[in-house]
């Protein structure tokens, strides 16, 4: 599933590419694609309304309309967005198409069919519990490590399983809390009572960082992640642990190992992270 980095260089193209711009109208290939409202409302909703901007929370997409609304958009696993000339040939995993003005086409193509777009009217929130309960954004100055280490001593459980829970922090997932927590040396499997406040303060600084040179890499991308230009990710050239299993560990030389975690293929090294 994209992730921090990923959304952000989506939605970052987005704006660029969609901000000014009308949506003259929808198509809804695949129902289930439409979360809230149903189809058919959808699509009547959405013709006439100008987009104003684009941003992002979390792992969600916020295209905001300039009647107040917004439009927000879950990748999830395979989702992918292209802007396209209408005569163009389709995806044919297109799911979602909203027509633009100029003659383009902001196509959503997702293979798995997980992926989902939710129409917030004005004044309202997006109608998922997830939604409202998430954690800090961890790029942003207000992500302190006194907030933090204030919020790992109100949980439970251990490290890996509590950064992948977005009420923690929001925006991370399986690729950057391995890659995170190699470079904090800490192991998945520690619980968070254990943790230091030096450890703590190291893990901060692991997660900022290795989001920041993974959003200066356009993300990571092994299969399905393309940006709207249908760019790869390079982030995948700088990964320590993350399908590294067997390889040498570039602090050490110990092979790195695999493990499960909270449900999570989780990569490591044994002798680096205690």
């Amino acid at each position: 599933m994209p992730e921090l980095p990923e959304v952000q260089t989506v939605a970052s193209e987005l704006d660029a590419r969609l901000r000014g711009r009308v949506i003259e109208g929808a198509e809804v290939l695949w129902p289930r694609t439409v979360g809230h409202p149903a189809p058919d409302e959808f699509v009547a909703a959405i013709a006439g309304e100008r987009i104003v901007g684009v941003g992002r929370r979390a792992k969600y997409i916020l295209i905001r309309l300039d009647g107040g609304g917004q439009l927000v958009l879950h990748l999830r696993m395979t989702g992918r967005v292209t802007i396209e000339p209408a005569h163009a040939p389709r995806d044919p995993y297109t799911r979602l198409v909203l027509r633009l003005d100029g003659g383009d086409e902001l196509r959503f193509a997702d293979t798995r069919k997980f992926g989902r777009f939710y129409l917030v009217p004005a004044g309202e929130m997006l109608p998922l519990r997830s939604f409202a309960t998430l954690g800090p954004e961890p790029l942003e100055e207000e992500f302190t490590p006194d907030l933090f280490a204030a919020r790992v001593a109100a949980r439970r459980g251990n490290v890996k399983s509590a950064l992948l829970d977005q009420r923690l922090v929001a925006g991370l997932g399986n690729i950057y809390v391995d890659e995170a927590l190699f470079r904090a040396r800490l192991h998945p499997r520690r619980t968070l009572q254990s943790l230091s406040r030096e450890e703590i303060a190291a893990l901060h600084e692991a997660i900022v960082h290795v989001l920041r040179r993974a959003l200066g890499r356009g993300g990571t991308s092994f299969s399905d992640y393309r940006t709207t230009w249908g760019h790869l990710g390079g982030y995948q050239e700088e990964l320590s642990v993350f399908r590294k299993a067997g390889a040498p560990c570039p602090r050490c030389g110990t092979p790195i190992e695999r493990d499960v975690v909270a449900g999570r293929g989780t990569h490591y090294c044994p002798r680096c992270q205690t």
